[in-house]
């Protein structure tokens, strides 16, 4: 073990040594290091490789993690932390009228402290299961305080206020002018993105073509390459939504997306369930991102997306659980696994390899938030964003020998036992050291049952 020492420059210090590892890296080479040991400079991964065996001066503090699995901080492709607090509360509809009756109500009885107890009861969630990253679309108000959680969770957050200046059954108090939407998610973007060391980044967040005027949407094409922001929104999610996008533009959803500037490298579209032909090639032609969400869709009955027909034409492809409030939980490992296992009777036995789905719920979903370059893998130079996995419940034992199977299909969220993101531990050995989780869910279900009251 390393000792730790109290001489030396501040720069000369190493922060972190993790030791005696089992390292997923998600490289380029995909490797599985054994014996390995990860070393974390400030908020950087400095050494990624061979357990060194002599001692190293300036060490702050190691960890043994013999035993166990060190994998990059999965990544939630697409999230609403604003509908945490309806969880359980919004069963047995289809996409439209979950939305007119239960969630726009919802979301239109936020308060600033509402959204401060849904997003903190996410957030808790997340690095509690081991992710570390994830692209959130909030309601049309309060954003600012999902941003304040992120900040004192230290969960990394691609996100923005939910854009609506338009649309059927929208509360009152959701139904923004075009230029109040554009307006509040600029001044959100300039107060937020690029924040706490780059670990807070804004997208703009229309909600979808139903609620969006034509004049919103290209404003948002237009903004989001000028101002080098993401564009995060839903796409053919549904079959009645695609019947009525049709009969409102004429066009499918992505061609009429794709006619206002919003398809790009620089954009994810969630769900894309029911896609065209044309549709296809429009995405895998600007290489815009998709995000499966599997437990969604079917809870929904929304259908199953041809996410391996996506893949085959190099379309990224990241993985996310929604929201809890059609989940009904955030659990990237119980997605993971349903994705393994939901298109193999269609597309057969080899399809989705545990790998595929990995890197999924890594580097695509890296892809998917304009993150690649920093997070989703395990390598020197990239930040250090990582989850440890203890894989010796009996479900996982024996472990195999091929350890990304292990993971994918006997690992749950409740073997992560250490989280690292940014460099910082946020939780060590299944305690959450920057919230305290008592207090999290006390406030969730106190202002849960306040909300819960004005739309019943």
């Amino acid at each position: 073990m390393y000792p730790a020492q109290k001489v030396g420059k501040a720069e000369d210090f190493v922060d972190l040594v993790i030791t005696n590892a089992t390292v997923v890296t998600m490289n380029a080479s995909r490797e599985v290091l054994r014996d390995a040991e990860i070393v974390i400079q400030g908020n950087r991964l400095a050494k990624v490789g061979a357990r060194s065996r002599s001692p190293k001066t300036g060490v702050r503090r190691v960890i043994d993690v013999k035993g166990a699995v060190v994998i990059p901080g999965l990544i939630h492709g697409h999230l609403h932390a604003c509908q945490t607090l309806c969880r359980n509360h919004a069963d047995g509809l289809e996409l439209l009228e979950w939305l007119r009756e239960r969630i726009w109500p919802f979301e239109a009885s936020h308060s600033a402290e509402s959204m401060r107890a849904s997003a903190d009861l996410t957030f808790y969630e997340l690095i509690r299961s081991g992710a570390t990253a994830a692209l959130d679309m909030g309601s049309v108000n309060h954003y600012g305080s999902v941003f304040e959680s992120a900040k004192a969770s230290g969960i990394r957050l691609v996100g923005g206020k939910c854009m609506m200046d338009a649309g059927q059954g929208v509360p009152a108090r959701l139904r923004e002018t075009t230029d109040n939407s554009i307006n509040e998610s600029l001044k959100l973007m300039e107060q937020w993105h690029g924040a706490e060391n780059d670990r807070l980044r804004y997208a703009f967040a229309p909600r979808f073509v139903l609620s969006c005027t034509e004049a919103l949407l290209r404003r948002v094409g237009t903004l989001a390459i000028e101002k080098g922001v993401r564009i995060h929104t839903h796409a053919s999610e549904n079959p009645t939504e695609c019947d009525v996008v049709r009969e409102k533009t004429g066009f499918d959803n992505v061609v009429y997306f794709g006619q206002d500037g919003l398809l790009g490298q620089h954009t994810t579209l969630a769900h894309c369930v029911w896609l065209t032909a044309e549709e296809q090639k429009l995405l895998r032609e600007t290489k815009t991102c998709v995000c499966h969400c599997p437990s969604a869709n079917l809870k929904l009955a929304s259908g199953i997306a041809k996410v391996t027909e996506l893949m085959e034409q190099k379309i990224n492809v990241a993985l996310g659980a929604d929201g809890a409030a059609c989940n009904n939980n955030l659990d990237a490992w119980v997605e993971m696994r349903l994705a393994a296992l939901l298109h193999k009777p269609r597309t057969g036995p080899t399809s989705m390899s545990a790998m595929t789905v990995l890197e999924m719920a890594t580097l695509n979903g890296a892809r998917a938030l304009g993150l690649e370059g920093d997070v989703g893998s395990l390598e020197e130079g990239k930040k250090a964003d990582l989850a440890v996995v203890d894989l010796s419940d009996t479900r996982a034992t024996p472990n195999a020998d091929d350890v990304v199977s292990t993971l994918v299909y006997s690992g749950q969220s409740t073997d992560v036992r250490d989280v690292i993101i940014d460099g910082r531990e946020v939780m060590r050995n299944r305690t959450v050291l920057t919230m305290r989780g008592a207090e999290v869910k006390a406030y969730a279900r106190t202002h849960a049952k306040r909300m819960l009251a004005d739309i019943e």
